[in-house]
């Protein structure tokens, strides 16, 4: 072993004895929160996330809306990237999130703990909320998150409504029972758009759609899903990851002052929409030719 690799893995240690209970320990999840500058996309809304891990900023004359949390390690961040655009932490005055795995709603617990903000939740993932991400369908205990306990209990077609801003929530349940598509209308000059935060739509690897005791309803969801996602008017296309939505070139190509605003994005919603539904279909169809005697 080199002295590099040594040294490496010296450093990655006494890096992860650090590491609190509920922090994000695996390098692919440390890759997607790294820092990145907040920016605004689309009248008053504003990204605040990391760099794959997302959190989305909704600002009102009322206080703020703040939807997902990212990973416990990602709060400081949150906190800074708000500084950073002019408005205050302690203005958020709601919080919600897409679905409750620990590295969207890791930091939640945190951020009503700074805030003094009403969280709501789907019926669904308000549950494992208050467990801590304990008795997953999939993960079982292997990724604890602070819990937090719902203010409000979510149903479909719910409205959360601040400063004359209004979100709509949408259950599109299969990557976690709960989770929940948001959108709302954001104004910009004399123009309205329909702005989609897509909740996850991946079928995580090990995760089994025709045969799934905890989840025996996960292919139906699933299916049901792709049918709301599909009827939902899209202009501006936002999700849990930036990955999903092209985020950090889109941001870069804002920056340097594109013309026309690469958030709004019809387009990359449907072929988004599309490529999920063609992976979870191509699932089903490989898993029961795999049943087959």
């Amino acid at each position: 072993m080199s002295q590099a690799s040594k040294i490496l893995i010296a450093f990655l240690l006494a890096v992860t004895v650090r590491i609190p209970a509920h922090a994000q320990a695996d390098p692919t999840s440390r890759a997607g929160n790294q820092p990145v500058e907040p920016y605004r996309i689309v009248g008053n809304l504003y990204y605040v996330g990391a760099s794959d891990v997302t959190s989305y900023l909704i600002t009102t004359p009322e206080g703020h809306i703040l939807l997902d949390g990212g990973f416990v390690e990602t709060v400081p961040m949150i906190e800074a990237n708000i500084k950073k655009l002019g408005f205050k932490l302690a203005d958020v005055k709601v919080l919600l999130n897409s679905h409750a795995h620990f590295d969207h709603v890791g930091g939640l617990a945190e951020l009503k703990r700074r805030t003094g903000a009403k969280f709501a939740a789907s019926e669904r993932d308000a549950q494992l909320l208050a467990r801590g991400g304990k008795g997953d369908f999939l993960f079982g205990d292997k990724y604890p998150f602070p819990p937090i306990p719902a203010d409000r209990i979510l149903h479909d077609g719910d409205t959360v409504t601040l400063g004359g801003t209004t979100l709509t929530a949408h259950l599109t349940p299969g990557h976690t029972m709960g989770n929940t598509t948001w959108t709302m209308k954001a104004k910009e000059g004399d123009r309205t758009y329909d702005v989609v935060f897509a909740a996850s739509t991946t079928v995580l690897p090990g995760v089994s759609l025709t045969n799934n005791p905890k989840y025996p309803e996960i292919a139906e969801d699933d299916a049901k899903t792709f049918q709301v996602l599909k009827s939902l008017p899209c202009d501006v296309f936002l999700g849990s990851h930036a990955s999903f939505f092209d985020g950090l070139a889109k941001a870069e190509r804002l920056r340097k002052g594109a013309k026309e605003n690469p958030f709004i994005d019809p387009q990359g919603y449907k072929d988004y929409v599309a490529r999920y539904e063609k992976k979870f279909q191509e699932q089903i169809r490989q898993e029961r030719a795999g049943a087959k005697p």
